[in-house]
């Protein structure tokens, strides 16, 4: 939706549980000597100031990344890359998955990230040089362009959840998605809320993908009214290991 703006959100706990994710899958992906494609549906601006107004206002960041960062090693692929953007940005600086991947990708991958809203993907642009940036529809571009060049690669599916229609759409396009590109790791990230409204989205993506890895965290709201209480990841083609990375951090999320 074109209203969306992720700076009021950055770094909250739903971008801790899936930035630490992400980061881990990539890095586990780049050891092996062949190269892969990153394709993201829905960009954001790809790096996020959280000093900005939008972000203090809303307090996310700081009970989420501000609170946390310490669960993670020094040497985990999402520390180092949180302390790789600081050391180029400044220490309010937040990377977006965009950023993520461009820092954890080689030379020889490739990176496709679609945004659609004209100021975000014009931050987007300037953020992550040298990544193809489409300004359009997401599965557009994820349609256009799979099976990709490597074949070998991942998807990273998150949207806005603005529009209402993404909870009844997202299964059939993942479901589509992994007819046309088999061999893709697919991570498709979803909020939870107070209402509940993830859940038919959930058992229509199991129905459809049943081998594939789920895994949620709950946690407190950032302020007193906020509805999101949690996080979602569902990943189709999960990289071995990817289980029991995500367990360790379900630890991390129960102690909150």
């Amino acid at each position: 939706m074109l209203s969306y703006q992720h700076l009021y959100h950055a770094g909250n706990l739903a971008d801790v549980h899936k930035h630490a994710a992400l980061a881990w899958v990539l890095s586990y992906m780049t050891r092996k000597d062949k190269p892969i494609s990153y394709l993201e549906t829905h960009g954001g601006r790809g790096l996020y100031d959280l000093a900005a107004p939008e972000a203090v206002k809303t307090g996310e960041a700081e009970a989420g990344i501000g609170q946390v960062e310490d669960w993670f090693e020094a040497d985990h692929p999402y520390r180092a890359v949180l302390a790789g953007c600081r050391d180029e940005h400044g220490d309010t600086a937040y990377p977006g998955s965009p950023w993520i991947a461009s820092r954890l990708l080689r030379p020889e991958d490739r990176l496709h990230v679609a945004e659609l809203h004209p100021a975000e993907g014009a931050a987007l642009q300037a953020s992550v040089p040298g990544a193809h940036i489409h300004l359009q529809d997401g599965f557009d571009m994820a349609y256009s362009l799979c099976p990709p060049t490597p074949r070998r690669g991942l998807l990273l599916v998150d949207p806005s959840y603005e529009v209402k229609s993404d909870y009844t759409d997202l299964p059939r396009h993942l479901a589509r998605i992994a007819r046309i590109w088999p061999v893709g790791v697919l991570m498709l990230w979803y909020p939870i809320l107070t209402d509940e409204r993830h859940r038919g989205m959930v058992r229509a993506l199991t129905a459809a993908l049943p081998d594939a890895l789920r895994h949620e965290v709950r946690f407190p709201p950032a302020r007193e009214g906020h509805k999101m209480v949690g996080s979602g990841l569902f990943v189709v083609n999960a990289p071995w290991g990817l289980d029991g990375a995500l367990k360790a951090l379900s630890d991390r999320f129960a102690a909150l």
